[in-house]
C-alpha cells in the first residue's frame, strides 16, 4: 500500500499559445508551456517539478527547460470545492539557479479547466497570469 500524501500535487499538463514574460525583455513572447509535478510535502527530497517552454513566436528563440533542484515548501489551501497548491524552491535553467513559485489550482466542477494559477522563476521569467490546462491534468493531494 502507498503512502498517502497529506499536501502535494500531481501534474502532467500542457497549455499552449501563452503570452509570457521573461525579466529584461520588453512585452511578451508567445509560446508553449508543459508542466510536470510529482511533489509531496513529506517526501520534498525525491519530488520532482519541471517547466518547458516552446517559443510559438520566434520559433527557438526562447526555448527553455526548468527543472526544480531543491522544493522548499507545499502548501495546500482548499477554496470551495477546489484545491491550490503552492509550491517553492529552487531550480535550473541552462546550468543557472534561480528561486521559482508555482501556485496550481484543481478544480472539481468536470467542465472547468484545471489552471497553473502562476508560474515564477524569479529573475528569469513569468507565465504571466493563469494558465488554463485541461481538467484532470492536475491532481491536488490532501486538500481535505
Amino acid at each position: 500500500m502507498g503512502v498517502i500524501c497529506p499536501c502535494g500535487v500531481l501534474v502532467n499538463a500542457v497549455s499552449t499559445n501563452n503570452n509570457v514574460k521573461f525579466t529584461g525583455q520588453t512585452g511578451t513572447v508567445k509560446g508553449d508551456l508543459t508542466y510536470l509535478a510529482n511533489v509531496c510535502v513529506t517526501t520534498l527530497g525525491t519530488s520532482t517539478l519541471s517547466l518547458s517552454f516552446v517559443d510559438t513566436e520566434t520559433p527557438g528563440a526562447n526555448n527553455f527547460t526548468f527543472t526544480a533542484n531543491a522544493i522548499t515548501s507545499v502548501t495546500c489551501k482548499r477554496e470551495g470545492q477546489n484545491c491550490v497548491v503552492t509550491v517553492d524552491g529552487t531550480g535550473l535553467v541552462n546550468g543557472v539557479q534561480f528561486p521559482f513559485e508555482a501556485v496550481f489550482r484543481d478544480q472539481v466542477a468536470t467542465a472547468a479547466n484545471d489552471n497553473v494559477q502562476s508560474f515564477v522563476i524569479t529573475g528569469f521569467f513569468d507565465q504571466n497570469g493563469a494558465a488554463p490546462v485541461p481538467q484532470g491534468s492536475i491532481i491536488a493531494l490532501g486538500c481535505q
